[in-house]
């Protein structure tokens, strides 16, 4: 009697229904840091519910495999979650897109072959969107965390012809999809179009650079939504059209806001246009003086300042100096200077790096000002003090800036005259209101807070 209730179709519906509102109470949770924790603990249970009601379906299959990949999943993924650092949290972001959008196209071809080929056209078409676009997000977020993790180069790496053979690649997806959605069951064609959605996703990221790899990671996750929405219209299930809806508009929506906030277009992103474009500063090759400081005179210019702005960048993550910076700021606030963070849409390897950080380290989320807010306060700012950020804050990035140029007083924390991960020069570092503090960004920052502890 319990087994044929559990097993009740309108049961298990009820139990999807139950599962997506968790999911979006839990969306909204994550909206504030004050909920995030709960947030992500509801959306995580209403994922449970919709497994266990998937579990429950008749049709499901063996039990004994499917713990098995449970279990499989548990021994990577657990440990790999508990031991990753936050400096590699953007490769683990990538990664688990990419086994999303890769479960999705093994579950596309799986009801391929399941049915034979021979499905409605309303089934058939959404199995066939998302074998192609999972298949994309698979093999891209393998290569974007291959450049994370410095496997492969970060800079864009160009073959001959690209947009030409990028185009071929899907129209050959395409064309094979077309062919089976007209009648022909022919598996081979399936495996052309995840063999040529599989080398798209490849050299959709190859030529992009580190420094764009935030908007690519968004890119990639509104993809995996979307092709998760799309099986979930071929299998029927409601939690996993909902919930691949929610990531995929997401996604969408951020990846339109990051591309915005780099002066880049959607379709020039989908083109593999952007990462490799010319923006070279015209200079004559010479070297140029700096002015340099050392932790004492950036102390005194900070503690005597009444306001500060702190624009973190990449190199903060790469030092993890995020606790050394708020201690450093509550060492500030005690002499009555105001403190506040400069965020840039794009800072960092990840869509709200500088936001997990800084959180980490405790800092109040409304001393957190995006960069289209702090612009116009810059010229009212004593200090700004940049750490580990190049890009975000280059005049000459070819995209809008954190414009601390316009500061009374600027330094920058490095730990050599390198370019950023763009590769460009920074004309800020020759400013006459820019000193540079080298060494490691945590080093530097405990040096300045102990001098500021002596004034």
């Amino acid at each position: 009697m319990l087994a044929t209730f559990l097993q009740n179709e309108q049961f298990i519906q009820a139990l999807y229904i139950l599962s997506f509102t968790l999911f979006i109470i839990g969306l909204r949770g994550v909206t504030s840091p004050a909920t995030a924790r709960r947030g992500n603990m509801t959306a995580a249970v209403g994922m449970a519910i919709a497994v266990v009601a998937t579990l429950l379906i008749p049709e499901t299959g063996d039990f004994g495999l499917i713990a098995l990949g449970v279990a499989i999943g548990t021994i990577i993924g657990v440990p790999a979650a508990r031991s990753v650092q936050m400096t590699q949290m953007p490769q683990m972001v990538a990664l688990f897109n990419g086994v999303g959008g890769g479960a999705v196209a093994l579950i596309a071809w799986a009801e391929f072959r399941r049915s034979g080929g021979d499905l409605p056209l309303e089934e058939m078409i959404p199995i066939l969107f998302a074998a192609i676009v999972g298949s994309i997000s698979f093999w891209g977020s393998n290569i974007a965390f291959a450049k994370l993790q410095e496997i492969l180069p970060g800079k864009p790496i160009s073959l001959p012809g690209q947009q030409f053979v990028n185009g071929a690649l899907l129209l050959v997806a395409i064309g094979c999809a077309v062919a089976i959605a007209a009648g022909s069951g022919a598996e081979l064609l399936f495996i052309g179009i995840l063999v040529s959605a599989a080398v798209l996703g490849n050299m959709f990221v190859l030529p992009i650079g580190g420094a764009d790899m935030p908007v690519v990671i968004s890119l990639l996750n509104a993809f995996t939504g979307l092709s998760a929405a799309a099986a979930g219209i071929a299998l029927g299930n409601i939690a996993l059209i909902v919930g691949g809806i929610i990531v995929g508009a997401s996604g969408s929506i951020l990846t339109n806001l990051m591309a915005n906030a780099m002066s880049r277009s959607i379709p020039a992103i989908v083109a593999g246009g952007f990462g490799g474009v010319d923006l070279t500063t015209g200079g004559d090759g010479e070297s140029k003086p700096v002015r340099s400081t050392d932790a004492s005179d950036a102390a005194i210019q900070l503690t005597y300042a009444s306001r500060v702005v702190i624009a973190p960048g990449y190199g903060l993550a790469v030092a993890q100096a995020q606790h050394a910076v708020r201690e450093m700021a509550n060492e500030l606030e005690k002499h009555d200077v105001e403190v506040v963070y400069a965020i840039h849409p794009v800072a960092g390897r990840m869509p709200g790096h500088m936001n997990v950080l800084l959180a980490e380290a405790d800092v109040p989320y409304e001393k957190l000002i995006e960069m289209d807010d702090i612009n116009s306060e810059l010229p009212q700012i004593d200090v700004a003090l940049v750490i580990g950020a190049n890009d975000t804050v280059n005049p000459e990035a070819g995209m809008p800036i954190i414009d601390v140029q316009q500061c009374g007083q600027v330094i920058i924390l490095k730990r050599s005259m390198s370019a950023g991960f763009a590769g460009i020069d920074n004309p800020l570092f020759y400013n006459e209101n820019t000193s540079l503090l080298f060494g490691d960004a945590k080093e530097s920052v405990a040096n300045v807070t102990g001098e500021v502890k002596e004034l």
